[in-house]
């Protein structure tokens, strides 16, 4: 499909090399330029549930009965993640100092061929796909963990290119997935490999989700049907005895319904905590005088996100002055859902009248008992001393004498009577420069101290504008990795960085610890504040791309180079909204 569009002699023209593909191909989109060049790159619009990857650019020289022609096309590469029709918007350019606006173009996208349930139970298919859920009925904010299962024939020897090309989630957050242990099977007369990946899911809105179709591709390695024996090899020791073929297979759509957390009984100190826990709690020391720091440490064990779990506030510590607690999280799992996260924290007692460390309540929704539950450590008793004070000095009264009182002796008794010889008295310091010169350097000492101290008092009474000057300079240096890791061509180096920089930006910009960060935040903090649906939608993007990269690695040079620019215009426009 061709859409020129055509102004004083230069042309710019919009193409799809197809416009019907089924789900889990892509499709390349092509911008032309012809007698001119745009002065910036063209992007096109963000279309939902399509993925569109800059490529780089193209340039072709001809020359014909003597005229010379060159273009100029900037390619890009569209991955659909749900079937249907879909219409790219057309494409806005200056060019020659005149904007150009391309034709809109459509994209059918169809389901991938599925073998019907006969062919799958009689075991006569290379491969195919299902989406096993744990459960069809979760809670928001609930965690569940569904499988990936691709079956593979036994006759297959290998697998090339293997692709998560699309995982809609439709009311979902993606985290991680995790490939588990090969497993065998038999269907009919065939045994199948199962490769199960496991990944988790986070429901974040209420009412009838979906999830699927989850599309794969790969290419299999499968014994050549076609190779005669060499006479002269016999065991095939000389040539390829394999033959490859590029597959796409799909799971059907999954229903699942999320409901909302009971309105009654929802405790007092409950802040959003869904999953199984357990906590254990210590103080110490416990003899202290009053100010003087107290540790307290509480973990809290269990299955759920870990990563953004908070302690509740606990008012009957209205005696103690807090500081923000440190927390660290330890996983026993490959999917980092359950495990054990330490908050510690330092306490101080403001007064001697303290006689114990008030209790300690922790509240969270338990999905499998469909109820709240409240966790509760007894009081910790304490022995708090007053503080240091100086003590009141003691005036003595000179006793009066009396008639018959002899004079007081007397103390000091001079040793020279002759001053001798009086040298001649030169003038004060006070009247000579350099020593007026030398009283102005502790007044300068001690204003550049002032300054100092005003800054770093500033900065540690205001955390927010301490983390904001932090996590700049966290960006700027992540930046200068992502682009040594797009020049070495290190994909995973890459996405690790790029992960981390939009966690710390997004934390920043939300006041959140950066590990607690997932996609999830798009529509539970985001979304409610009124950030503009184009910035939503260029974030989601770059998660779904961190999450597809883990199966689907990139591995050009150009296409990680091309992801910067987005996450800095993503990153400029978040600090310019108000939150």
């Amino acid at each position: 499909m061709v859409s020129p569009c055509v102004l004083d002699g230069a042309t710019f023209t919009a193409s799809l090399d197809r416009d019907t593909i089924s789900l889990g191909e892509s499709v390349s989109l092509s911008l032309t330029f012809e007698g001119g060049n745009p002065q910036n790159v063209p992007m096109p619009e963000n279309v939902p549930n399509l993925q569109i990857a800059y490529n780089g650019t193209s340039q072709k020289f001809t020359m014909v009965n003597g005229q010379s022609s060159s273009s100029v096309s900037y390619n890009f590469t569209i991955t659909a993640r749900q079937t249907g029709d879909y219409t790219i918007p057309g494409v806005t350019v200056e060019l020659n100092g005149q904007k150009l606006t391309s034709p809109a173009l459509t994209l059918k996208v169809l389901k991938p061929n599925t073998p019907p349930p006969e062919a799958i139970n009689s075991g006569s298919e290379l491969a195919f796909v299902k989406l096993q859920l744990p459960k069809k009925e979760v809670y928001v904010g609930e965690t569940i963990t569904a499988q990936l299962q691709v079956y593979l024939l036994n006759r297959v020897q290998g697998i090339n290119g293997f692709q998560l090309t699309a995982f809609p989630a439709d009311g979902f957050t993606t985290g991680k997935m995790v490939q588990g242990q090969r497993r065998q099977t038999q269907i009919g007369n065939s045994v199948y490999v199962i490769i199960p990946i496991d990944v988790a899911l986070k429901a974040v809105k209420a009412g009838a989700l979906s999830l699927g179709p989850v599309t794969v591709g790969m290419v299999l390695e499968l014994p050549s049907a076609t190779r005669q024996r060499d006479p002269f090899d016999p065991f095939g020791f000389f040539g390829s005895r394999t033959e490859q073929k590029q597959v796409s297979i799909a799971t059907d759509t999954e229903k699942i319904q999320a409901l909302m957390l009971p309105r009654e009984n929802v405790p007092t100190g409950f802040n959003g905590a869904i999953g199984k826990y357990t906590m254990t709690m210590t103080a110490g020391p416990t003899n202290v005088a009053a100010g003087d720091p107290i540790t307290v440490k509480v973990q809290i064990s269990g299955r759920g996100s870990l990563d953004t779990l908070t302690l509740p506030d606990q008012p009957a510590w209205h005696d103690f002055k807090t500081y923000p607690p440190t927390t660290k999280v330890e996983t026993s799992d490959s999917l980092g859902l359950q495990g054990t996260k330490t908050f510690e924290q330092i306490i101080t007692p403001q007064n001697a009248d303290i006689k114990a460390l008030p209790s300690i309540s922790f509240s969270f929704f338990d999905p499998e008992q469909k109820a709240y539950k409240t966790l509760t450590k007894p009081a910790v008793p304490l022995v708090i001393r007053p503080g240091g004070s100086a003590p009141v000095p003691t005036v003595a009264t000179a006793m009066r004498a009396g008639p018959d009182t002899p004079p007081p002796a007397q103390d000091i008794v001079p040793n020279k009577q002759r001053l001798g010889i009086v040298a001649q008295i030169g003038p004060p310091l006070v009247e000579q420069r350099w020593f007026l010169a030398l009283q102005s350097i502790p007044v300068l000492a001690l204003i550049s101290a002032a300054l100092w101290r005003w800054r770093a008092d500033n900065l540690a009474n205001n955390p927010k504008l301490r983390r904001q000057k932090q996590v700049a300079q966290i960006i700027r240096a992540g930046l200068t990795d992502l682009r040594r890791s797009a020049s070495e061509n290190k994909s995973d180096e890459f996405f690790a960085t790029f992960f981390r920089l939009l966690q710390e930006q997004l934390g920043e910009r939300l006041d959140m610890p950066s590990t607690a960060i997932t996609e999830a935040v798009l529509d539970e903090k985001l979304r409610p504040k009124g950030v503009p649906e184009p910035v939503l939608s260029s974030l989601q993007e770059l998660f779904q791309t961190c999450n597809l990269a883990r199966y689907a690695p990139i591995k050009s040079s150009q296409e990680l180079t091309a992801l910067i620019p987005k996450l800095e215009g993503v990153f400029t426009q978040l600090q310019q909204i108000r939150l």
